[in-house]
């Protein structure tokens, strides 16, 4: 490998031939601030916040960092007094248009450009002039779309394009120029897929989930109503970030006794569901292989890909599984089955929802999401919207005791406690699957060969003497990937898990806000799913179907496994949607 010498701050640095300035600085430990720029997804140079000087020979020169390449000899300066001129007086430019409302801002605190003002000392702009005003798009049901807060660092356009759906993009130009979709449209008249990718990378307010909180707060202090709420798998290994824990902390029993005090009824776990769902999916794809159904089966838990497919793919709607998502199920038996255990009018009950997902605030709303005749779920808030009501309520999250979730809806398998990684839906089901179709109570249940952070995995598993072709894909743009192969006939996959964030619910659109810099140098997927793959490992009870509390539902409830009942409840249909 060819290397370049060159200087940091007068500090010798040896780096591979075409490493950015940028890289070269974080290699030796030197951090230049950014605002645009997104590791392999948005090197674009056109905030100028990351600007350095430069001597390649002919004196110094400013140059961008992320994008401007070492020389052999170059000396490169990175907080010269004309360097922090530069960057404060580029602030000052960007805030002249900005809407600072820091203290309403539920980025306040977390905001990139608040950060970098501060560092630099800049509380107001000495530039005046034209400031466009723009009305606030609230049109999805899972985001507010903020223009007065946007830095047009284009972020935002660079997920959404990494997602393939590439709904969002500059508007105009020059001092016109704004972030939005195609002829004006309102994002809810566009294909989003509500996967909030935008809201997790934005720097600013400009981009959030809608908030919910108010709605969980006036739940729980109405007398007349009992409030049920339940988390998804990779909340207890994301929530602990939002209190200064370290990325992967599994924080499960703090995070039940937080909820507890924050005034829930009945605090069950989402584990249980996915167990449920792998059970009915398990369930469907063997009556599937037996009885030659529409194959690959596709897995259906994630409302983002299940929304893409609608768009874009309607014509291989059959291919996915009718059964619910764990949220919808984990409803759908709270305002059933508990319901009737504890005698409560199914009207009576506020079904909450904690998840890593902005499309679960659209899923709520789908049509066949009703066993009871009222919705599933009520109310779904993301990771964050669940710290900041954990905030209000002052309590101090990490001296918390840990507790337990309440039962019998909070117990589960390690099968369910995956479900929140990349693959761990896939491998879940193989484990029901394989003791189904062989028969027997199989011990070798680790099926690594679909574990791992890749967009796209392929593995046969031998299950029974019969190879099973199996495919793992996350993030949209594997997704499409995936449905070509299958849509041209190419694909010799019997059954395929697709999860509409990268990396899986671990990295979902509501998950804890990370600066850019943490996400160009940490792989966040990974070290989040390793918490959930960590408590899979150290727990009795790995398999969906041995869960004591599936058997008894399905024995007292259901009338065993594959019955009417269980279908009504459990099992959806989709519908085809108009691309725009």
């Amino acid at each position: 490998m060819d290397m370049i010498n060159c200087k940091i701050n007068g500090i010798a640095v040896s780096v591979p031939k075409g490493t950015t300035v940028l890289s070269a600085a974080r290699q030796a430990g030197v951090e230049i601030p950014t605002l645009c720029f997104m590791k392999d997804k948005n090197e674009i140079g056109a905030c100028r916040i990351c600007v350095v000087e430069v001597n390649e020979g002919r004196g110094f020169r400013m140059v961008t960092a992320c994008v401007y390449p070492v020389s052999e000899g170059m000396e490169i300066l990175t907080n010269s007094e004309k360097i922090q001129k530069a960057r404060k007086t580029t602030l000052e430019l960007i805030l002249s248009t900005h809407d600072k409302k820091c203290l309403s801002c539920v980025r306040s605190t977390n905001c990139e450009l608040q950060k970098l003002c501060r560092d630099y000392v800049v509380e107001e702009s000495s530039f005046e002039g034209f400031k466009p005003h723009y009305e606030l798009d609230t049109s999805a049901a899972h985001l507010v779309r903020d223009n007065n807060k946007c830095i047009l660092c284009r972020r935002c356009v660079a997920a959404c394009q990494e997602q393939y759906v590439a709904v969002i993009g500059a508007n105009d130009r020059g001092i016109d120029t704004n972030i939005g979709s195609a002829f004006n449209l309102k994002l809810n008249d566009t294909s989003c897929i509500s996967c909030g990718q935008c809201t997790a990378v934005c720097p600013t307010g400009a981009l959030t989930e809608k908030d919910d909180t108010d709605k969980v707060w006036d739940a729980i202090n109405d007398p007349n109503k009992y409030v049920v709420v339940q988390t998804a798998p990779s909340i207890r290994a994301t929530l602990g970030e939002c209190f200064g824990m370290p990325i992967g902390t599994n924080v499960e029993g703090k995070m039940v006794a937080a909820l507890r005090r924050l005034g829930f009824d009945k605090v069950f776990d989402t584990d249980f569901a996915a167990d449920l769902t792998i059970v009915e999916e398990a369930n469907e794809l063997v009556e599937r292989i037996k009885n030659g159904g529409t194959l690959p089966m596709i897995t259906s838990c994630s409302p983002g890909w299940v929304k893409f497919a609608e768009y874009y793919y309607p014509d291989l709607l059959d291919n996915l599984s009718t059964c619910k998502s764990p949220q919808q199920m984990g409803g759908a038996v709270i305002k059933t089955y508990f319901a009737d255990k504890m005698g409560i009018d199914p009207k009576d009950i506020v079904s909450v929802s904690v998840m890593p997902c902005t499309a679960k605030k659209f899923e709520i709303g789908r049509d066949d999401q009703s066993a009871a005749g009222v919705p599933d779920v009520d109310i779904s808030i993301t990771t964050r919207e669940l710290s900041r009501m954990i905030q209000r309520a002052g309590l101090n999250f990490t001296a918390l005791p840990d507790e337990e979730f309440d039962s019998p809806l909070g117990e589960d398998t390690g099968a369910g406690v995956i479900f929140g990684a990349t693959g761990g839906v896939m491998e879940a089901a193989l484990r029901t699957a394989n003791d189904w179709l062989t028969g027997k109570d199989n011990t070798n249940i680790d099926f690594t060969a679909v574990r791992g952070t890749a967009g796209l995995k392929e593995a046969t598993v031998n299950i029974n003497g019969n190879n099973i072709k199996v495919a793992v894909a996350s993030g949209a743009a594997a997704a499409k990937v995936v449905m070509d192969r299958v849509k041209s006939g190419s694909a010799d996959w019997t059954f395929i898990e697709i999860m509409g964030c990268p990396g899986g619910c671990v990295n979902g659109g509501g998950q804890p806000i990370q600066p850019q810099y943490v996400r160009d140098t940490v792989d966040l997927k990974a070290v989040r799913a390793k918490a959930l793959y960590d408590q899979d490992a150290s727990m009795t009870l790995r398999k969906s179907h041995e869960s004591p509390v599936i058997k008894t539902l399905y024995s007292e409830w259901y009338d065993g496994f594959g019955g009417h009942k269980a279908h009504h409840d459990l099992h959806t249909s989709y519908t085809p949607r108009k691309k725009y």
